[in-house]
Protein backbone atom coordinates (compact mmCIF):
# COMPACT_ATOMS: atom_id res chain seq x y z
CA UNK A 1 0.00 0.00 0.00
CA UNK A 2 1.56 3.35 -1.16
CA UNK A 3 0.84 6.15 1.17
CA UNK A 4 1.01 9.96 -0.38
CA UNK A 5 4.08 11.88 1.32
CA UNK A 6 2.65 14.15 4.22
CA UNK A 7 4.53 17.10 2.44
CA UNK A 8 2.80 17.05 -0.75
CA UNK A 9 0.22 20.23 -0.96
CA UNK A 10 -2.60 19.96 -3.11
CA UNK A 11 -2.51 21.64 -6.16
CA UNK A 12 -3.97 25.08 -6.56
CA UNK A 13 -5.15 26.41 -9.83
CA UNK A 14 -3.41 29.45 -11.52
CA UNK A 15 -5.61 31.93 -12.35
CA UNK A 16 -5.09 33.65 -16.17
CA UNK A 17 -5.13 37.35 -14.96
CA UNK A 18 -3.79 38.59 -18.41
CA UNK A 19 -6.88 39.95 -19.00
CA UNK A 20 -6.98 42.33 -15.58
CA UNK A 21 -3.26 43.40 -17.26
CA UNK A 22 -5.01 44.40 -20.38
CA UNK A 23 -7.47 46.20 -18.83
CA UNK A 24 -4.96 48.44 -16.85
CA UNK A 25 -2.92 48.69 -19.53
CA UNK A 26 -5.95 50.21 -21.77
CA UNK A 27 -6.76 52.60 -18.58
CA UNK A 28 -3.45 53.66 -18.07
CA UNK A 29 -3.44 55.00 -21.44
CA UNK A 30 -6.28 57.46 -20.57
CA UNK A 31 -4.49 60.74 -21.18
CA UNK A 32 -5.34 59.70 -25.49
CA UNK A 33 -8.66 61.48 -25.63
CA UNK A 34 -10.21 59.06 -22.88
CA UNK A 35 -11.07 55.91 -25.85
CA UNK A 36 -9.15 53.58 -23.92
CA UNK A 37 -10.70 53.56 -21.02
CA UNK A 38 -14.06 53.45 -22.65
CA UNK A 39 -12.49 50.45 -24.83
CA UNK A 40 -11.45 49.17 -21.12
CA UNK A 41 -14.84 49.93 -19.61
CA UNK A 42 -16.45 47.65 -22.37
CA UNK A 43 -14.15 44.64 -22.22
CA UNK A 44 -14.48 44.54 -18.73
CA UNK A 45 -18.48 44.81 -18.79
CA UNK A 46 -18.67 41.88 -21.16
CA UNK A 47 -16.73 39.58 -18.87
CA UNK A 48 -19.67 37.29 -18.00
CA UNK A 49 -17.15 33.96 -17.42
CA UNK A 50 -15.25 35.51 -14.11
CA UNK A 51 -16.43 34.22 -10.92
CA UNK A 52 -17.08 37.37 -8.85
CA UNK A 53 -15.30 36.26 -6.00
CA UNK A 54 -11.49 35.67 -7.53
CA UNK A 55 -9.31 37.88 -7.64
CA UNK A 56 -9.27 38.97 -11.52
CA UNK A 57 -13.43 39.28 -10.48
CA UNK A 58 -11.96 41.32 -7.52
CA UNK A 59 -10.07 43.92 -9.73
CA UNK A 60 -12.55 43.86 -12.98
CA UNK A 61 -14.96 45.16 -10.06
CA UNK A 62 -12.20 47.90 -8.92
CA UNK A 63 -11.81 49.01 -12.48
CA UNK A 64 -14.96 49.68 -13.32
CA UNK A 65 -15.75 51.57 -10.05
CA UNK A 66 -12.53 53.68 -10.54
CA UNK A 67 -14.19 54.57 -14.34
CA UNK A 68 -17.62 55.36 -13.16
CA UNK A 69 -15.65 57.12 -9.84
CA UNK A 70 -14.00 59.63 -12.63
CA UNK A 71 -17.19 60.51 -14.72
CA UNK A 72 -18.32 63.00 -11.72
CA UNK A 73 -14.57 64.92 -11.29
CA UNK A 74 -14.95 65.39 -15.11
CA UNK A 75 -18.90 66.34 -15.11
CA UNK A 76 -17.94 68.78 -12.16
CA UNK A 77 -15.19 70.15 -13.93
CA UNK A 78 -17.16 70.95 -16.91
CA UNK A 79 -19.61 72.85 -14.96
CA UNK A 80 -17.42 74.62 -13.30
CA UNK A 81 -16.92 77.41 -15.91
CA UNK A 82 -13.81 79.41 -14.28
CA UNK A 83 -10.42 77.85 -15.43
CA UNK A 84 -9.24 78.29 -11.98
CA UNK A 85 -11.88 76.27 -10.92
CA UNK A 86 -12.50 73.33 -13.09
CA UNK A 87 -8.58 72.55 -13.83
CA UNK A 88 -8.09 71.39 -10.10
CA UNK A 89 -11.44 69.40 -10.44
CA UNK A 90 -9.66 67.42 -13.23
CA UNK A 91 -6.45 67.64 -11.57
CA UNK A 92 -8.32 65.89 -8.63
CA UNK A 93 -9.57 63.72 -11.00
CA UNK A 94 -6.86 62.40 -12.85
CA UNK A 95 -4.86 61.61 -9.64
CA UNK A 96 -7.07 59.59 -8.38
CA UNK A 97 -7.91 57.58 -11.09
CA UNK A 98 -3.90 57.43 -11.32
CA UNK A 99 -3.75 55.84 -8.40
CA UNK A 100 -6.49 53.30 -8.72
CA UNK A 101 -4.89 52.57 -11.57
CA UNK A 102 -1.32 51.98 -9.79
CA UNK A 103 -2.98 50.25 -6.53
CA UNK A 104 -4.70 48.24 -8.42
CA UNK A 105 -1.90 46.84 -10.95
CA UNK A 106 0.37 46.45 -7.93
CA UNK A 107 -2.16 43.78 -5.99
CA UNK A 108 -2.83 42.22 -9.37
CA UNK A 109 0.56 41.41 -10.20
CA UNK A 110 1.66 40.34 -6.45
CA UNK A 111 -1.95 38.18 -6.85
CA UNK A 112 -3.90 40.37 -4.41
CA UNK A 113 -7.71 40.88 -4.96
CA UNK A 114 -8.67 44.29 -3.80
Amino acid sequence: MSMMPSNMLPVQQVEDNSLGHFLYGLMSAFPLFFVPVLLSFWLNLIQKNVNPDSVLGSHLRWQRMSIIGLCPFFIAGYWLSPLWLSLPMYLLGVSWFSYRIFKGWISLNDGLAV
